[in-house]
C-alpha cells in the first residue's frame, strides 16, 4: 500500500517506521508549509496535523479523490461539513479521537461502567488526561469522547463530568475515569507507553479504508 503522510511530526515518523515493517511505503510527505504536489501517487492518506489545518487538509483530500484517515483532534466543529463533502464526492473518510486498540477497548469498558453506575448519584465522576507539552488541544479529543460516552450511557449531565487536563514533558497520553464516593473509589485508566499504539491503529485504519466502499468509518468498523 502506498501512503501519503499529511503531517510529518512525531506521529508521522512513527507511522512511517511501522508502515515499512508492515510492507507499506510512504510515497508522499506533506508537512507544514509544504506545497501539495499536483499529483499524489498514493492509495490512502493519513493526516496528523493541527486543529487549525485539519479541516482544509481533509477537504483537499476529498477534492483529489484520495481516501483519508484523520488522527488530528480539535477540529470536530467542522465534522458535519467534512462528512457532507465526503458524501457529496463519494469519498472515503476514517476518523477517530484515538487510534489505539487498547484505548478503544477502554471506550467500551467506559460505556459499560457508565451504564452500571447509572442513577448512582452517590458517586462523583471525573476525567483526567495528561499529554506532552506539544499537544495543542485541551481537553484531548479522547477525554471528550470519554465524557460523551458517560453522558450518553450513564444518563448524566455534561457539566457533572469535569475534565482536568495536564501537559507534562513527553507523556504520550494517559486517560483516567474516576467514580468517587464516601465509601470507595473506582478507577479506569489507559496509559500509552509510546506512540506506536496510535501508529498501528492508524495503519490498520488505512489498510481497511484502502479497500472499503465509499463512506465514513470509525474504529468500531475494524474492532
Amino acid at each position: 500500500m502506498k501512503i501519503a503522510l499529511i503531517g510529518y511530526g512525531k506521529m508521522g515518523h512513527a507511522i512511517e517506521a511501522l508502515a515499512a515493517e508492515r510492507g507499506h511505503s510512504v510515497t508522499v510527505k506533506i508537512d507544514k508549509d509544504d506545497p501539495w504536489p499536483e499529483k499524489i501517487k498514493a492509495d490512502v492518506a493519513i493526516e496528523f496535523t493541527t486543529p487549525k489545518t485539519a479541516t482544509a487538509n481533509l477537504l483537499r483530500c476529498m477534492e483529489t479523490g484520495m481516501p483519508v484517515v484523520c488522527g488530528t483532534t480539535g477540529w470536530y466543529a467542522d465534522y458535519e461539513k467534512v462528512v457532507s463533502e465526503c458524501k457529496t464526492r463519494n469519498g472515503r473518510l476514517f476518523t477517530a479521537t484515538n487510534f489505539s486498540i487498547g484505548m478503544n477497548i477502554m471506550f467500551e469498558l467506559n460505556r459499560r461502567l457508565a451504564e452500571l453506575m447509572r442513577g448512582r448519584d452517590d458517586y462523583r465522576v471525573s476525567i483526567s488526561e495528561t499529554h506532552h507539552i506539544h499537544k495543542l488541544d485541551a481537553p484531548s479529543g479522547t477525554a471528550l469522547s470519554l465524557r460523551e460516552q458517560i453522558v450518553e450511557s450513564g444518563k448524566r449531565k455534561e457539566e457533572s463530568v469535569p475534565i482536568a487536563s495536564y501537559r507534562e514533558g513527553e507523556v504520550p497520553g494517559t486517560h483516567t475515569v474516576v467514580y468517587d464516593s464516601e465509601i470507595d473509589t473506582i478507577t479506569l485508566t489507559h496509559e500509552a507507553h509510546s506512540r506506536k499504539g496510535l501508529a498501528l491503529g492508524a495503519l490498520l485504519a488505512a489498510e481497511y479504508l484502502a479497500t472499503a466502499k465509499p463512506g465514513v468509518y470509525t474504529m468500531k468498523d475494524i474492532l
